[in-house]
């Protein structure tokens, strides 16, 4: 017998059916790629820490380059050398630091509630660099990365990423001439956490001057630098009980 196929009946049973075919094939991949997935999110994280602290593949005219993936888990096991958790004001030291999810515990942070805040120690140099997340809001969405200083309060490099600030804007702070400029600026000034701030009167465009805990804001983009200023700020606030420890010791 001929199927009608000009019955509205047929065209819902046939939109049904094709869903739960494709549903069920969308399904069956991500399952069976979950394992490909982790791996490459932890690959992305370490290539992140290790870019912040000043450890990647850049040249002097080059864009950014991460370590590749094919060596990055050797390499981040060779330079982060200590991994601690922050929590109550108490440091610990804990492997598992890594694997903490930074979004959800700097939101507890935030909110006053018991936060578990990863901190990674690592080796540039023959120096300890340490490195710390962060956690903030762009002009539309997240914005993120990881910030790493000298026992000085001197910053040694930043990683910055969003998740959709506006392409050529405020998505810009994840390219090298923004993020080349926090290198040397200092997160202190007489004496207390300032912070960097994302400026649009620094009128410094080669960043010259270090000492005035400010780099060049990105044209169009002054609520995305707001957001990297008072996420800078933010992960001080959250993390001062341990770099009271570095600067004292």
């Amino acid at each position: 017998m001929a199927i009608n196929t000009e019955k509205n009946s047929y065209t819902v049973i046939f939109a049904i059916v094709m869903v739960i075919v494709v549903g069920s094939l969308l399904a069956f991949l991500a399952s069976g790629l979950s394992d490909r997935i982790k791996e490459n999110e932890r690959f992305e994280k370490q290539q992140n820490i290790l870019y912040a602290m000043g450890v990647n593949q850049n040249t002097s005219d080059s864009g950014v380059n991460f370590i590749p993936t094919d060596v990055v888990e050797e390499k981040f096991k060779e330079r982060i050398t200590e991994q601690y958790i922050l929590s109550n004001g108490e440091v610990k030291q804990d492997d598992n630091a890594f694997s903490l999810d930074v979004k959800k515990e700097i939101a507890a942070f935030k909110k006053g509630e018991d936060a578990k805040l990863p901190i990674f120690v690592g080796e540039k140099d023959g120096e300890k660099v340490y490195v710390l997340p962060m956690y903030g809001k762009g002009l539309w969405d997240a914005i993120w990365g990881y910030i790493s200083v000298d026992k000085n309060m001197v910053v040694q490099g930043v990683y910055f990423d969003h998740k959709g600030e506006t392409a050529g804007l405020g998505a810009n702070i994840k390219l090298r001439f923004f993020m080349d400029d926090f290198i040397g600026e200092s997160l202190m000034e007489n004496g207390s956490y300032s912070g960097i701030t994302v400026s649009k009167t620094n009128n410094d465009p080669l960043n010259n001057d270090k000492e005035d805990n400010e780099v060049d804001a990105i044209a169009g983009s002054t609520i995305t630098g707001n957001g990297v200023t008072a996420m800078i700020k933010e992960t001080l606030k959250a993390y001062r009980p341990y770099l009271e420890t570095i600067r004292n010791n």
